[in-house]
């Protein structure tokens, strides 16, 4: 298979590729994704624009509202990041988890993004913490919108034509907040999950939950908020009972598929299960 291989040197010039050529283009970062849909012979485009030299993608610091993480940021280089573990230890301990060292060393947190494969690690742990992408549009238009309901369905994010993911905002949260990232494998380290879940929660001096986000993986199409779990949260004292009763909620808010990993049901309370795991190691 061939195609053409455009390296812009400017995120504007890689938006105006993508324009020009429309569906016949792809943009490439990490390439983990690519290839594989490559040899499967699931996409075949006639012209691949490479994005490893947009300086505008990258980097990884503190800034005024918030933690940045440019897209083209590798899940090793988040995980290893001091800044990352210094201000949002969760985010990299759940990179440092993903798949392979290989694969960390090259897939990359935009095409991670973009992808949108319900089963991976990295978005529910990002909506959990309210994070934000960042994305580039023609004539310099530059927008931002939560990643909580950028991904509207399996493999698909709210993603104009030409539009490019820059990086994601991390707000940086309270000291007293705790937040956490479990999955359940069914097999070895680098397998995807039966389920996957990430918690963040704030109890207050008074024993009471503050705030709460769960958001659920690979038990739907796309990363799943368990909304009516932390609404059963919310201004109750923490006790086992009162989690197991919030835990027991998620069952009705997700949409399994039965696959290798379980049936819809084992799915379900397997969900249940970590979600109460979760909601244990961030209230206790």
């Amino acid at each position: 298979m061939s195609f053409e291989y455009h390296q812009p040197t400017s995120v504007d010039e890689a938006v105006s590729l993508l324009q020009d050529h429309g569906d016949d283009a792809m943009a490439l970062a990490g390439g983990s994704a690519f290839t594989l849909f490559m040899k499967l012979g699931l996409v075949s485009p006639g012209h691949v624009v490479g994005l490893g030299n947009l300086e505008e993608m990258g980097g990884i610091h503190l800034a005024p509202n918030g933690l940045w993480i440019g897209a083209l940021s590798t899940h090793a280089e988040i995980e290893k990041s001091p800044t990352v573990r210094d201000h949002h230890r969760t985010i990299a301990d759940m990179f440092a988890r993903v798949a392979t060292v290989r694969l960390r060393n090259q897939a990359t947190l935009g095409g991670n993004i973009a992808h949108a494969d319900p089963a991976q690690d990295p978005p529910p742990t990002l909506i959990a913490l309210d994070a934000r992408a960042v994305i580039a549009g023609p004539n310099g238009y530059r927008r931002e919108t939560p990643l909580d309901g950028f991904f509207t369905d399996y493999f698909s994010v709210a993603l104009e034509p030409g539009e490019l993911i820059l990086g994601v905002r991390v707000p940086l949260v309270a000291a007293d907040t705790r937040a956490t990232y479990m999955k359940f494998l069914p097999r070895s380290a680098d397998d995807y999950a039966t389920v996957g879940v990430a918690a963040v929660a704030r109890v207050g001096h008074d024993g009471l939950v503050a705030s709460s986000r769960v958001v659920l993986g690979a038990v739907g199409p796309t990363p799943m908020r368990a909304k009516r779990v932390e609404q059963a949260l919310l201004g109750q004292r923490v006790t086992p009972q009162v989690l197991a009763d919030a835990a027991a909620l998620v069952r009705d808010e997700i949409d399994p598929i039965a696959d290798a990993r379980g049936s819809p049901d084992y799915k379900r309370e397997m969900a249940r299960v970590w979600t109460e795991r979760a909601l244990t190691a961030v209230t206790a």
